[in-house]
């Protein structure tokens, strides 16, 4: 009598972990989004550190027209990127005194990722730095100086 497997029983056993490998894949998915909106938060809250401590030195807020992608602020902060995508900036809002009129320049900034993981949310997620702090924000439009306030939201 021969010891070993039959075909029948080694074909079985390479599904069982197949299906097991896929449920694993599958679920792991969730995790990697939240781990890049967490990413993401933080890097706000980096931004918003940066900026503080640019106003420490000048008692001004770095300012930039960018229109894509968080400059670099000073040398505190170099410019940063999406994590899912390297290509894909943050999106800062110009605050030279060019989109929020009325406001003093370098009194104010406004930078916000968009979130992958719409949480509670029934339409975007944002996660927003400003010279406020930073904060979560359910929002259908995107982010923009509020009139007269000075502040994205």
């Amino acid at each position: 009598m021969r010891k070993g497997f039959t075909l029948i029983e080694l074909l079985v056993v390479i599904a069982i972990i197949g299906i097991l490998a896929g449920i694993v894949l599958v679920s792991l998915g969730g995790a990697r989004t939240k781990a890049r909106d967490a990413r993401r938060q933080s890097d706000m809250s980096q931004i918003t550190t940066a900026q503080e401590m640019f106003y420490g030195d000048g008692e001004a807020y770095q300012t930039s027209a960018v229109a894509t992608g968080t400059p670099a602020i000073g040398s505190y902060l170099g410019a940063l990127d999406d994590p899912q995508q390297p290509t894909k900036h943050y999106t800062w809002l110009a605050n030279d005194g060019t989109i929020a009129t009325g406001c003093t320049t370098g009194q104010y900034f406004c930078a916000y990722a968009t979130l992958e993981n719409k949480g509670t949310c029934t339409t975007t997620r944002y996660f927003a730095a400003s010279e406020k702090g930073s904060k979560e924000v359910c929002d259908a439009n995107v982010p923009v100086y509020a009139v007269g306030d000075c502040v994205c939201w």
